[in-house]
């Protein structure tokens, strides 16, 4: 384990006695933690958004039996007197299950969910080097 104290007490780094038994952490810049988290962020609209829609049973070939989706649409039936009432949230989502997202949707949130992730990515690098804006000098390796 490295730790230097930079210039504030003029001290050199020295290595210090290890707990991971020979091993080390890797650090990752701040710039790549970002870029991946951005890469999550535009995945999840790619992926995770049909992988989650199909789970909860709003799959390509119709609400699968026995599913949240099939609850779903039941509770809106009873709700509406028999029906699912076009525009509601459970019709919503069958469409967005059986055709999937729009580009004009995939292109909005991949602008929304790209720079969330990237920012989240930062964030998480920051706080895993011990960065801050305060002190630049402090390196901590563990």
């Amino acid at each position: 384990m490295l730790r230097s104290t930079g210039a504030r007490t003029g001290r050199s780094a020295a290595p210090a006695p290890s707990t991971t038994a020979g091993a080390a952490a890797m650090i990752v810049p701040v710039p790549v933690c970002a870029a991946v988290g951005a890469a999550a962020g535009l995945a999840g609209v790619v992926f995770g958004i049909p992988a989650a829609l199909a789970a909860v049973g709003f799959t390509k070939a119709g609400i699968a039996a026995g599913s949240m989706a099939a609850a779903m649409m039941s509770s809106a039936a009873v709700a509406n007197g028999g029906g699912v009432a076009a525009g509601s949230m459970v019709a919503l989502l069958q469409s967005l299950g059986a055709a999937g997202l729009s580009l004009g949707a995939k292109i909005g949130l991949c602008l929304t969910l790209g720079p969330l992730g990237a920012a989240a990515g930062a964030l998480w690098g920051k706080r895993r080097t011990g960065s801050s804006t305060e002190n630049t000098s402090e390196l901590k390796v563990e």
